[in-house]
């Protein structure tokens, strides 16, 4: 069965063909387009543009893709259906809901987080079941216990900013340009993380939960304080991004001993920071427990999550009805008891 993946929550236009694991040949398919230059103007992403952009792009690369497999149409649509921006998934849902009517073939919505915690398995090897997953992107910090498909159970989460949110954030303080993530660690790699003392923030405290909104005021206030050059800057981000890498380490390895488990799985866009998977392997080693990380392709929002998690959903035999929706917030474990 081919399945054909939309992800439109945010501000990129992914579209993917799937081809389900009974016939073994997995992502046959995969477009990206990222919105970046739409929103760098503005430092942040502007909902209205995003949708807009996504009602450009959507369908010609449902046509780039269809082409590569020298296809018509698919046998199923999945469509990303929350969490997101409501304008934005609302692009994807009516042309994937649309589409399966047309072709006359199921459409299932899915979670994009449960996207994001299954992208390791599109990799070789995969992790078994079950496994600790640190999902930590722009809007989202959290480790679960992954105990099958459909089964996850939220160990912490952030209390207020996610990483990346705090990542783009201080990229702003800092006078970086849009996106900040990844201009932060560029800049980054050239500072001296030991210059200036950042806290690990709720790490001498029990739990598991994750708060960042701290650290960005920390930065502001280091940054008042320094002489805001060059050196200052470069060091200040790297004694940022070092701070974040330490305390979702700290975090890690207190789930892997809490639960037992010996998987740990990495998901979500900030999984592609390379000071993070450098340290998260140190980790894994010290502890015992395999690493499982997906490309970075996989990493950022795209639609070969969608197409394979909808594929799962699918050979449950679960499908939409004609009319569809969309959920802004959609809390992941109301998707465990469905």
């Amino acid at each position: 069965m081919l399945v054909l993946g939309i992800e439109t929550s945010c501000d990129e236009t992914s579209v993917a063909i799937y081809e389900s694991e009974e016939d073994g040949q997995g992502v046959l398919a995969h477009e990206i387009y990222s919105q970046q230059a739409v929103h760098a103007p503005y430092g942040g992403v502007v909902p209205e543009l995003a949708s807009r952009d996504h009602i450009r792009k959507l369908t010609p690369m449902i046509r780039t893709v269809l082409q590569q497999v020298d296809r018509a149409r698919c046998d199923a649509v999945a469509y990303t259906a929350g969490p997101g921006l409501v304008g934005a998934l609302l692009v994807g849902a009516a042309v994937g809901r649309s589409l399966a009517w047309a072709w006359q073939v199921p459409a299932v919505a899915v979670h994009h987080l449960e996207g994001h915690l299954l992208a390791p398995l599109l990799e070789s090897p995969a992790p078994a079941y079950p496994f600790l997953a640190l999902l930590v992107s722009g809007g989202h910090t959290l480790l679960v216990r992954v105990g099958g498909f459909g089964d996850y159970h939220i160990l912490g989460q952030s209390l207020d900013d996610a990483a990346g949110e705090a990542f783009d954030k201080t990229a702003k303080l800092l006078g970086l340009s849009y996106p900040g993530g990844p201009a932060l660690e560029a800049l980054a790699r050239r500072g001296d993380a030991r210059r200036f003392d950042f806290p690990r923030p709720m790490t001498d405290r029990p739990g598991l939960d994750f708060s960042f909104s701290g650290l960005k005021t920390h930065v502001l206030h280091t940054l008042q304080r320094s002489a805001g050059d060059d050196r200052d800057r470069a060091d200040i981000a790297a004694g940022f991004q070092q701070a974040v890498v330490d305390t979702l380490c700290i975090k890690c390895r207190r789930a892997l001993r809490q639960t037992g488990l010996r998987r740990l799985v990495v998901a979500g866009g900030v999984g592609a920071n390379r000071a993070l998977r450098t340290a998260l392997q140190r980790l894994a080693a010290a502890e015992g427990a395999e690493l499982f990380f997906p490309r970075p392709e996989y990493c950022t929002d795209n639609a070969a999550m969608i197409a394979h998690a909808g594929a799962l959903r699918l050979a449950r035999g679960e499908t939409e009805p004609p009319a569809f929706g969309v959920r802004a917030r959609w809390p992941l474990e109301a998707i465990s008891a469905r």
